[in-house]
């Protein structure tokens, strides 16, 4: 499902409405959690959170002219994904993650290396997702992201 938008607000508005009120939840749980450092922004053509250059003018590495990505969300064909970068490259927050899943949800957690695919549209654990998104600063992202740059 690919969606051609400038904004946000213009990405929510192509969305079927069972799909918009699930990004709408998804964003108020994380824009509720999230810690100071982080800008809101359509990335990558979907809603995201990143480290924005005022706070790291590095940037991503693959191209940095673009903010430093951690997290966002999407609706795709079969699923709505949420993207969290430091579940990829924080193995305690991963095992956090898998833990707690269990405990919020019905169904088995579907999930790849930083994507979490959100299938079942009455069984999303928004509070969980809020939860997570208050586990990493954007200082600590910004070293463990540094951390994993140097080791390559």
């Amino acid at each position: 499902m690919k969606i051609e938008a400038n904004s946000i607000q213009e990405y929510l508005e192509q969305l079927p409405e069972e799909r918009r009120e699930v990004l709408e939840k998804l964003r108020a749980a994380i824009n509720a959690n999230l810690p100071a450092g982080f800008a809101e922004q359509l990335n990558y053509g979907m809603p995201a959170w990143v480290v924005p250059h005022s706070v790291y003018p590095d940037g991503y590495h693959c191209d940095t002219s673009q903010p430093l990505p951690f997290l966002s969300i999407a609706s795709q064909k079969n699923f709505v994904g949420l993207y969290h970068m430091g579940i990829y490259a924080n193995p305690d927050l991963q095992a956090w993650w898998r833990e707690e899943y269990p405990k919020h949800a019905k169904y088995k957690l579907d999930m790849g290396k930083s994507c979490v695919r959100l299938k079942r549209m009455n069984d999303i654990p928004y509070e969980l997702i809020g939860e997570l998104a208050g586990k990493m600063t954007a200082e600590d992202w910004i070293s463990l992201y540094e951390r994993a740059l140097k080791k390559s």
